[in-house]
């Protein structure tokens, strides 16, 4: 299914980053290590690294990823992008920031799994910045996957965080274009937490 939705001339949810990104690009400091989990077409890992922080990215489809490698080398930056199904990866190495933007394509078992995995690859005292829908999104209908569970709120995320520093866990409403997929008023969350030294 992604590897035929991202097989486009065009970039499926645009080029540039995550407003969330943007928005809280006072933690993306020069030098840091950073993972993005399911980068999709690289908007998010190529703007990480045109802030000077080392980045690695994973994702499964390799037009994306044809893709991506296109967009840092217009943005004359490097990531590391590796092809991986991130639901069967090994998750070896430990970054100052993991970041997963719109990786709500889990039920929620999976997703506990995915975050587990995601957890212990962030490095003591480092980040976790995670952005998505809320489930109010189904009755928007201008992105996402159209199952409510798969949402976030901020009542599982602190659960899912719980001994974590949480530096935010905000749900509200946006109007966002970000790519034909992403278009139009948005139920949203943003989550950052600092895991414990």
């Amino acid at each position: 299914m992604w590897e035929e939705r991202y097989q486009t001339d065009d970039y499926v949810f645009g080029t540039s980053p995550a407003q969330f990104l943007a928005d809280h690009a006072a933690y993306l400091k020069p030098g840091l290590t950073a993972l993005c989990v399911a980068d999709g077409e690289g908007r998010n890992s190529v703007f990480m690294a045109q802030r000077g922080l080392n980045v690695t990215a994973l994702e499964y489809a390799p037009s994306a990823i044809e893709k991506a490698r296109k967009l840092a080398a217009e943005k004359d930056v490097r990531v590391d992008f590796r092809q991986v199904d991130v639901t069967a990866h090994d998750w070896p190495r430990t970054y100052d920031i993991v970041a997963g933007i719109f990786i709500q394509f889990l039920g929620p078992d999976a997703r506990d799994t995915l975050h587990q995995h995601m957890k212990r690859s962030v490095a003591p005292g480092g980040l976790m910045m995670l952005h998505g829908y809320t489930p109010e999104q189904i009755e928007y209908k201008t992105g996402g996957p159209p199952h409510a569970e798969n949402m976030y709120t901020p009542a599982l995320l602190a659960e899912d965080f719980a001994g974590w520093e949480i530096l935010e866990n905000r749900a509200y409403t946006r109007e966002i274009n970000e790519g034909r997929e992403h278009a139009g008023l948005s139920a949203l969350i943003d989550f950052i937490a600092r895991k414990p030294l």
